[in-house]
């Protein structure tokens, strides 16, 4: 597993990851049909074989292009498949299959793309200042991690494929987990650090830097994430019905898309079902709740309460009693199975209480993986902010004061992705993440 800073300089071992990281991506595009790799499971998406593209194309114009100068063998879809991102304003992509190259088409180009890219980077020495990687594999780490990321959000959208449209696996059994008596954690006021030191062996993406220090005053925490059976009865309560619990944009969000409840929840015959990866299930009450930021935001209003601040959160996870900060909510060593549900090593949740060891030393417990957690913090930069040259817009795009800081992660976000400083984003009403929340009082 990877430790919280991640290394530049070691040429085999991004070698290795990147590696792995292909692994991963590739036995995701198994789980779709082969016609599905068609279908469009997130109407704000590309459809699935955008991303079957996208993948190489992004190595190529970062690594081919951008680093080393390589002339493009088909700029074509260089181009067709270079960017993936929210539709804007609100507007729907109305692209047909048709419109896409076939399997045939895609698949050998990504292909050569491997093979050039590998060919080069097996005789390219990132830690020579002259070479075509001297930002110190920078750029090889960008590649990694951005794949990586779309390995969760690929899930996300494969989780909203029906069942019958993947390639059937048996579902993990994950054996319930009494919750028990629920308390809020007394966190004292303290400092929290955000952010990383800019350093020549430690990357991060632009939005992690610059490292910086907020005092955070005394506030209570839940325990646990909000799980299924809480969020169950603010439902059941009318949460969705009650204007005064949600912003006027959540509100009109609400009423004009007809949501009644969470996305991953299903109606049945008066009760709710679970719709898990491979399977639909009776709604596991003791599981972390996956909602959108504006549901989170007005279930803490019901609640009496708020969700957290980025800085909160630290303070929670990574804050000591004694004065000191963590790299883990655990400590320092390696992210292993027993402190949590991360690292792509289960397809869905697990119950909030399943893994104690992972407790931070505040006494919070599950704050890594299981479900990325919303705060209330407006996703914009840290001051020393500066754009990756090569990748401006990577951040700086969604600077718009419309996403909101996550924090956490979430059983398919890679271990290298759960370094402190990592910060993931998404609009509030963005009701497909792996994402829960708990909330805070003051």
């Amino acid at each position: 597993m990877a430790d919280t800073h991640v290394n530049l300089y070691s040429q085999s071992s991004l070698l290795s990851r990147l590696a792995e990281a292909r692994e991963i991506t590739d036995k995701l595009f198994e789980v779709p049909l082969r016609d599905a790799l068609y279908d469009r499971p997130i109407p704000e998406r590309h459809r699935i074989v955008f991303y079957l593209g996208h993948l190489e194309a992004f190595d190529w114009n970062l690594l081919g292009n951008y680093a080393f100068g390589s002339k493009s063998f088909h700029p074509e879809f260089d181009q067709l498949f270079a960017f993936g991102i929210d539709p804007v304003d609100g507007g729907l992509p109305s692209d047909q299959p048709s419109d896409w190259p076939s399997l045939e088409e895609v698949q050998p180009y990504n292909n050569r793309v491997r093979q050039e890219l590998d060919a080069r980077l097996k005789s390219e020495s990132l830690s020579n200042a002259k070479s075509d990687l001297s930002a110190s594999g920078v750029h090889l780490n960008v590649a990694i991690e951005h794949r990586l990321m779309h390995a969760e959000t690929l899930a996300y959208m494969l989780h909203q494929l029906p069942l019958d449209r993947k390639v059937k696996q048996p579902p993990a059994h994950v054996p319930a987990t009494p919750v028990g008596d629920r308390k809020r954690v007394e966190i004292p006021a303290g400092a929290a650090t955000l952010g990383l030191p800019r350093a020549e062996n430690v990357f991060g993406w632009d939005n992690e830097f610059e490292a910086h220090s907020v005092e955070v005053p005394a506030f209570a925490i839940d325990e646990y994430k909000v799980t299924n059976g809480e969020f169950l009865k603010f439902l059941r309560e009318g949460g969705y019905e009650n204007k005064r619990l949600w912003s006027e944009a959540d509100w009109e969000w609400i009423r004009h898309e007809g949501i009644r409840h969470p996305q991953f929840w299903v109606p049945r015959n008066g009760s709710w079902n679970y719709r898990t990866m491979f399977a639909e299930v009776p709604l596991p009450l003791d599981w972390p709740v996956y909602a959108s930021q504006a549901e989170a935001a007005a279930y803490a209003r019901w609640a009496g309460r708020q969700l957290p601040t980025e800085a909160q959160f630290h303070r929670a996870a990574y804050g000591t009693r004694e004065g000191h900060e963590n790299a883990y909510p655990w400590g320092s060593g390696a992210s292993e199975k027993n402190l949590g549900n991360f690292d792509f090593w289960n397809w869905d949740p697990a119950p909030v209480q399943a893994h104690p060891a992972g407790r931070s030393s505040m006494g919070v417990a599950d704050l890594i993986g299981n479900g990325w957690e919303w705060t209330s913090t407006v996703f914009q930069p840290f001051d020393g902010f500066e754009p990756f040259p090569f990748y401006r817009g990577y951040s700086a795009n969604f600077f718009d004061g419309k996403h909101y800081v996550m924090k956490g992660g979430s059983a398919r976000t890679a271990a290298c992705m759960l370094r402190r400083s990592f910060r993931n984003w998404f609009q509030s009403h963005y009701q497909y993440a792996y994402s829960g929340f708990r909330c805070v009082s003051n």
